[in-house]
């Protein structure tokens, strides 16, 4: 009797317990039915599947400034972080498009999120998407703003490189004419009249075969190359300018394994360089042209005994139209787009140019070209295997170029 009364004691508690929490539970529900329901915000019908395609980085912002969807390009260009809008520049455009509901366009030059050096050109298009969301679209600009830069520089440093031998030409037709009765001014004249119409043939040229390789179908067809009868060439055509200057041109090693590409091209670029070679070693001296093969790759390299480039400017000397001795370099005929060419005939051919120099010690180019396998060899048509995985060939060339 005295253990079946504490268990009758327990029992009832748990029974009344469990009766409360039935009752708690029922007035709850008929208070939360009373309550009147509240729609959660979303997206205009079909927004989302819009967006979805759209092509571009977007991010759909609340009320209160809070990101309530972004794709991943709006997270890769650092335009968000979480929840939040990174740029404190389209924060201000979203809050003016929420005031004034008009549409905003405008371009800025971004951060790539709060660290780091990276910079990005973005095209913001800001506008009201439904009653309550502000629709941000973002296009990234920068290859297309880095793009417009460079053809404007370039057509800037054409117009003045072509200005110095244009007006040497038209004075020294005058003079020419004005001296008419001296035949020793007239031949002095003439003589310089040629150097300045040669010189703008060649800048011209230049132009026009930069201009080719620059474009997307520079790269047509190509064949297989034998290394040594390019550099042969190359020697051959530059001759006559050492034997001018008392310069010997020496070659040495070999390259067995055949290369894919443009003969004429790679004759052109090595052409370039064994010309500045000589150009700028100093007479009855020597250059040096050497052949090898490293890891799949032929290796020709060009050494002079000139003046050398100093470490600052061994970045720059690929550059369009630049020199490192401008009056030099137009004393030897240069044009300043020599190596600017060298640069994208070895990118089109999956290549590379590299440059060691120190000053007073000369200087020694290295082309570096994808040799074939006996793999390639056995299919037809073979392409150039470059490191990105792209296939090059090229087309057509030009005999010269200068540093």
């Amino acid at each position: 009797m005295n253990e079946v009364f504490p268990t009758l004691i327990a029992g009832l508690i748990g029974l009344a317990l469990g009766v409360v929490g039935v009752l708690a539970y029922f007035f709850a529900q008929r208070r939360s039915a009373q309550l009147p329901a509240v729609d959660e915000p979303t997206l205009p019908e079909g927004a989302a599947a819009v967006l979805s395609v759209i092509g571009r980085a977007f991010v759909v912002l609340d009320d209160v400034d809070g990101v309530v969807r972004a794709n991943p390009a709006a997270y890769a260009y650092g335009l968000v972080r979480g929840h939040t809008l990174v740029h404190e520049q389209l924060a201000n455009m979203v809050r003016r498009v929420r005031d004034d509901g008009v549409i905003t366009e405008s371009q800025f030059e971004l951060q790539r999120g709060t660290m780091g050096p990276g910079a990005l050109v973005v095209h913001t298009r800001v506008a009201p998407l439904g009653e309550e969301y502000i629709l941000l679209l973002a296009d990234d600009r920068t290859e297309i703003t880095r793009t417009e830069a460079m053809r404007n520089d370039f057509v800037a440093n054409v117009s003045h490189e072509l200005k110095t031998p244009v007006g040497a030409i038209s004075l020294l037709a005058e003079a020419i004419e004005d001296g008419a009765d001296d035949p020793v001014a007239v031949l002095r004249f003439t003589g310089r009249l040629h150097k300045e119409s040669s010189r703008l043939s060649a800048l011209v040229q230049d132009i026009i075969e930069l201009s080719r390789l620059q474009s997307s179908d520079a790269i047509v067809h190509g064949e297989q190359v034998q290394v040594a009868a390019v550099v042969a060439e190359a020697v051959d055509r530059n001759k006559l300018l050492a034997e001018e200057r008392n310069i010997t041109i020496s070659v040495g090693g070999q390259v067995q394994a055949p290369v894919h590409g443009d003969a004429d091209l790679l004759m052109t670029a090595l052409r370039n360089l064994i010309d500045n070679a000589i150009r700028y070693s100093p007479e009855h001296s020597a250059v040096g042209v050497g052949l090898r093969e490293r890891d799949g790759f032929a290796l020709i390299s060009v050494t002079d005994q000139g003046p050398g480039i100093s470490a600052e400017e061994q970045e720059r000397v690929f550059e369009r139209f630049y020199r490192v001795d401008s009056a030099r370099s137009r004393q030897t005929g240069g044009t300043g787009l020599g190596l600017s060419i060298v640069k994208h005939v070895l990118a089109n051919h999956g290549g590379e140019v590299s440059l060691w120099s120190q000053e007073g010690q000369g200087s020694t180019f290295t082309l570096r070209i994808p040799t074939l396998d006996e793999q390639d060899l056995d299919l037809e048509g073979p392409v150039v295997r470059s490191a990105s995985g792209t296939s090059a060939a090229a087309e057509g060339g030009r005999e010269g170029g200068n540093r």
